[in-house]
């Protein structure tokens, strides 16, 4: 896959690699037995101690693999195993939110593999003992930057799609908070400034994930566009949809209808509903938006983050909402900051308590196992040292066992 002349040791093609990494290596440490070779943290020992005492009772196959595509039946047996999304599934389910790097690997692979991990088992299995008759929970998932929070809440939207839910997906939030071009005052108030170009853009994949219920839903009052075009009470809400599409200075207003109707009708027991946000802490941060006189936008201000925050607020029932923390949306934030506190601030985290944290931490034994196994299958990893034992020590001696620093390392390799 990757051409090379000669054959360096790991270690070598690993070091040469490293220098050109500035985020991924921050600070250099002396390197020191038993340490991780840039931030200092110690090799996860149970990790370590898997690799020395691991037996060869599966084949690997069966270890990084499980068969069962559907998300509706993993379970613990199917925990550290990759299942294949359905190619239907990818263009319709996820025409927005994968990862930029796992859709490399989608094309890469010619598949679309998501690990099975344990955060999103137990999320998976929340939602399945959901209570649609009480006021949607809120489950928040977090952790530190590279562990696959937002793989973890693809897994979450897959399943919900399959169990027929209506899917109201924000792939990344802090795109409506930076560099938004033609920003317009809104006619609908003029304190707040509408984002057409993302809402048209958000749009055109709402309906790409829930075509089948926007001719089911009917919106509950009359909306006047303009003088001329209007939609009536009791049209299906693809309408709506339509005309903020077709019309994209219509385009912010048509979202907020959208998200009104289907907090007033989510309580009919007709759908269930998902509210899906990635970055969710970018509703609460500082933007980068300037007006012409170069003052800044402040979040609030911004139709669009409006009607998302009045989403997420748990004042409706018939569905659940899933939200993700986000060091990458968290503009003027440490780097280290990963707990729900330090990245929502106060405003942010008053507004979202109550709701249930899930820690999304490193690789498992179990599942740095299958990653390797599963880069090896796909001949990701084409050193001759990668598939010993040696070549895996060292892999996680350099990644910390952290999927997205394991990712990247493997890339080079």
């Amino acid at each position: 896959m990757r051409e090379r002349s000669g054959t360096p040791n790991l270690h070598e093609s690993v070091g040469t690699m490293l220098k050109g990494m500035a985020r991924l290596i921050s600070r250099v440490h002396k390197l020191d037995r038993g340490r991780f070779l840039h931030t200092g943290t110690r090799i996860p020992q149970s990790i370590a101690g898997h690799l020395d005492n691991q037996a060869p009772v599966e084949s690997p196959r069966a270890i990084s693999r499980t068969s069962e595509s559907d998300p509706v039946k993993h379970g613990e047996q199917q925990e550290g195993q990759h299942y294949n999304i359905p190619h239907q599934d990818l263009k319709t389910v996820f025409p927005h939110g994968l990862p930029p790097r796992f859709l490399m690997q989608v094309k890469t692979f010619s598949e679309a593999c998501l690990m099975v991990r344990k955060p999103a088992l137990e999320l998976l299995q929340y939602l399945k003992n959901t209570n649609f008759a009480h006021p949607a929970v809120r489950y928040i998932l977090y952790g530190e930057k590279g562990t696959g929070k937002t793989l973890s809440l693809c897994h979450v939207v897959h399943f919900c799609a399959k169990q027929d839910w209506l899917i109201l997906h924000i792939p990344d939030a802090l795109r409506w908070v930076k560099n938004c071009r033609d920003l317009l005052q809104s006619t609908h108030n003029k304190q707040r400034l509408d984002q057409p170009l993302e809402a048209s853009t958000w749009l055109k994949n709402f309906k790409t994930s829930n075509e089948r219920f926007l001719s089911q839903i009917k919106v509950q009052e009359k909306y006047v566009w303009n003088k001329r075009e209007s939609t009536e009470k009791g049209s299906p809400l693809g309408e709506v949809v339509e005309q903020g599409i077709t019309r994209v200075r219509n385009a912010t207003d048509a979202v907020g209808i959208v998200l009104k109707e289907l907090k007033r009708q989510s309580s009919s027991g007709l759908f269930h509903v998902l509210v899906a946000v990635d970055g969710v802490n970018a509703l609460w941060g500082r933007t980068t938006l300037r007006r012409e006189d170069k003052s800044v936008i402040a979040p609030e201000e911004l139709a669009l983050i409006h009607n998302l925050r009045k989403m997420v607020k748990n004042d409706w029932n018939g569905g659940a909402i899933v939200l993700t923390l986000s060091q990458t949306g968290s503009l003027f934030k440490p780097r280290t900051a990963y707990l729900p506190q330090e990245l929502l601030g106060k405003e942010g985290f008053d507004a979202l308590d109550p709701f249930i944290p899930i820690l999304v931490s490193n690789y498992s034994p179990k599942e740095f196992e299958s990653c390797i196994q599963y880069y090896l299958e796909n001949n990701w990893l084409q050193h001759e040292k990668a598939p010993t034992e040696e070549g895996r020590k060292e892999l996680l001696f350099l990644s910390n066992a952290n999927p997205g620093q394991l990712e990247r390392l493997c890339a080079y390799l």
